[in-house]
């Protein structure tokens, strides 16, 4: 059970690791102070979130990935070929969207082998991503 649970939460890790570098993106093309801070601060969040996993990995005695994996890096060659904006508005759709379909995964991850340490860490990520999710769509509202 413990290689499961490292691996579906490594699997985790990776997808911390991909909203970082969404972020990262969102927030060099972001122009609006207020905005920029906000993404900074969920950004940040998410760094935080992949610190715990990495010690939680780690306390099962695992090796925690270190870098979104191959399907990540493809994800973000695709989403760098899409182009990038400088508009508000699509950036915070676009992290709004992304917020919305990693928790979706994320989910479906839980469902798995994760021992009841490992599945409350997970699930107080989520309720935090959920957040972030609230954050987006007041800011969306606030723009509109």
């Amino acid at each position: 059970m413990k290689t499961s649970v490292i691996k579906e939460l490594n699997t985790f890790l990776g997808g911390n690791y991909m909203a970082i570098q969404a972020y990262e993106r969102y927030i060099h093309h972001i122009e609006d102070p207020i905005i920029k801070q906000t993404l900074q601060k969920i950004q940040k969040d998410h760094k935080q979130h992949a610190m715990v996993i990495a010690e939680r990995i780690q306390n099962l005695g695992g090796i925690p990935v270190d870098d979104v994996g191959f399907k990540g890096t493809i994800a973000e060659i695709v989403n760098n070929l899409k182009g990038s904006s400088n508009d508000s508005t699509f950036i915070l759709k676009d992290a709004l969207k992304g917020e919305d379909k990693g928790i979706e995964i994320s989910k479906e991850l839980v469902k798995g082998d994760l021992d009841p340490k490992s599945l409350e860490l997970v699930n107080d990520i989520l309720n935090h991503d959920q957040k972030h999710v609230n954050i987006l769509k007041e800011l969306i509202l606030q723009k509109g």
